[in-house]
């Protein structure tokens, strides 16, 4: 029986496992939308409001499942949309197939309408495979290849499909010369270091009398392995941003997280350590990681090009890191002096008596961070957390104490704005029995939120678990920047560039079928979180935060302090407010000493 190229190309995802498409519609990929109708339910068209929300929710998929995600566009702009999710994919190293479509072939050269050279396009976004599929029998190897290189490389692949292609009679590749034969499957290897390179990280190791971990995303799959070596070494382990469900958070030596956005105990432990093992994370601040010279270093990571890039490492192990660290363990000798990690727990401890001290300060008219010290004690239990960049993100990833089976997600290397709704619905369509819960700042909310919270409408009636709650900190503010205007630039605040427009968020929640809660006043922080979580079906929370409630690092280096006084001095306008909040922050840090 004949089918045509697209019906092919969705019948040769379907054997590769994938479940679903994100994508938006277009003239341009009218020969794959036709083959829908002929997939039936083995493939699911999942209609987004915009191509980045699509890539997006892919990247998601990709980073909550371990799967291959699948995003598609049509030609020229729906194309172009899709670029930033797909940048957030590649820099933080998820598998994700881009398939997009293109004018017919004998347009193209012409400077037909919509014509974009997307070879030229996708080649640094989907480096390791991007081609144009320009016959019949090439959509198999295409395919088939798109994927495998997706899940190898951890990065992005593209296919690009010109309309006249995707509506052409499918014909296998002929048994001659030229021709690629490919087949479906892969299967990961098992990737352990050599015997002689455990036994010199192990001398290291051993030796050491302060021994730090630092965890990324490349540790999600080996709890109990890092468990067990910061056991045995009497270390205390903290998270890179892509790794803050690596570990549970109540655990007495997770520090939690590092750098701008990291907590004090990590900062001591990184200040007085001896020895830094990292596994799967490549964290690039190094002026949050141990001098040079202070300690030695042992990296472990499954790709070899990520290496002894971030600190001076005296031995760097190729593997994956369950199998790795499983295979250092015996190796291993148990430190009988537990002073370092008494110290470390000490901190820890002292550390959660802080920060709910802080998120107790009053502020005008609510403290930020009163939410998310609320959300953590009202977690369901499984919940996957999705958030945005911006300052949401500092008290996201400082207040939020994660357990066991809990899953997290947020655009760690890009840093890019809007991902966090995107990756709630892809996480909502991954695990529809459980609950997902994404904050974002009022700035991302305006920039494509809003979008992307009709998608949560349009499709939650399908989820068993109606749990689904966004969290919007508005305060009229593009926060983050305007912090970094000031401590980085030493310059006041831009009110032209700064300020956003008001937006009623929690009226709109209401208008397009959701649960919508508008919160002002610190007493009924604890009641939204309820009323949100109970709702059954999806909620807004509205939070009126005070922008003028400084993301404190861990340590106020000089730089940044003379920077701040620079904007002070050039005419800030919020000094005073600052100011306070500030010195009630640290003030807090002297009393819980």
């Amino acid at each position: 029986m004949s089918e045509t190229v697209g019906l092919f190309m969705l019948r040769r995802l379907t054997e590769w496992g994938v479940k679903r498409v994100y994508a938006y519609p277009g003239d341009g990929i009218n020969g794959l939308l036709g083959a829908f109708h002929k997939i039936g339910d083995r493939l699911e068209f999942v209609q987004t409001r915009h191509e980045e929300i699509a890539a997006f929710a892919a990247c998601a998929h990709a980073k909550l499942t371990g799967e291959v995600g699948v995003c598609m566009a049509t030609s020229g702009p729906g194309a172009i949309h899709l670029l930033n999710g797909l940048y957030d994919a590649k820099l933080d190293h998820q598998p994700v197939v881009a398939i997009v479509g293109q004018q017919k072939r004998m347009s193209l050269g012409g400077s037909y309408q919509q014509e974009v050279d997307l070879q030229v396009l996708f080649k640094d976004v989907a480096s390791e495979f991007v081609q144009y599929c320009m016959a019949p029998e090439q959509a198999r190897h295409l395919v088939d290849r798109a994927i495998r290189i997706a899940h190898v490389s951890r990065s992005v692949t593209c296919i690009v499909v010109p309309d006249d292609v995707q509506e052409a009679e499918y014909v296998e590749p002929p048994r001659q010369h030229g021709a690629v034969l490919s087949s479906i499957g892969f299967a990961d290897p098992i990737v352990v270091p050599r015997d002689e390179d455990l036994q010199r990280a192990a001398e290291v190791l051993n030796s050491g009398e302060r021994v730090a971990m630092l965890v990324g995303q490349g540790a999600l799959g080996a709890p109990r392995e890092v468990v067990e070596t910061a056991e045995l070494l009497g270390a205390g382990v903290a998270k890179a941003l892509n790794g803050r469900a690596a570990l549970p958070d109540d655990l007495p030596f997770v520090t939690g997280p590092i750098g701008l956005l990291g907590s004090k105990p990590t900062d001591h432990m990184m200040e007085r350590c001896d020895t830094l093992l990292m596994v799967g994370s490549s964290f690039p601040y190094s002026e949050w990681l141990p001098k040079p010279g202070q300690a030695r270093g042992v990296q472990v990571d499954i790709d070899g090009r990520m290496l002894g890039i971030r600190y001076p490492m005296e031995v760097n192990l190729v593997g994956d890191s369950a199998t790795t660290l499983r295979a250092l363990i015996p190796l291993l000798h148990r430190k009988e002096d537990r002073s370092w990690r008494r110290e470390i727990e000490k901190e820890v401890g002292r550390w959660w008596e802080i920060l709910d001290a802080q998120a107790h300060e009053p502020a005008e008219p609510l403290n930020p961070q009163l939410l998310f010290h609320e959300l953590s004690k009202q977690l369901p239990d499984m919940a996957i957390l999705t958030s945005d960049s911006g300052s949401a993100t500092d008290w996201w990833a400082r207040h939020l104490r994660l357990r066991e089976g809990m899953k997290t997600a947020l655009s760690g290397t890009l840093a890019t704005m809007c991902p966090a709704v995107p990756y709630a619905l892809a996480a909502k369509f991954a695990y529809p029995d459980r609950p997902v819960i994404a904050c974002l700042g009022d700035g991302a909310t305006q920039m494509l939120g809003i979008n992307a919270l009709i998608d949560v409408q349009h499709y939650c009636e399908r989820w068993a678990n109606k749990q689904l709650v966004v969290l919007i900190l508005h305060n009229n503010d593009l926060n983050q920047v305007t912090w970094e205007q000031r401590v980085l630039s030493g310059d006041p605040k831009l009110a032209v560039s700064q300020d956003l427009p008001d937006f009623p968020y929690a009226r709109y929640a209401e208008l397009i079928g959701l649960t919508g809660i508008r919160v002002d006043a610190p007493e009924q922080v604890a009641g939204a979180w309820q009323e949100a979580l109970s709702a059954g079906r999806p909620a807004v929370i509205e939070a009126i935060t005070d922008p003028e409630v400084p993301p404190l690092p861990p340590h106020i280096r000089f730089e940044q302090a003379a920077k701040m006084a620079q904007a002070a001095m050039k005419g800030e306008p919020h000094t005073g407010r600052i100011m306070r909040n500030a010195l009630r922050g640290k003030v807090d840090e002297l009393i819980h000493r």
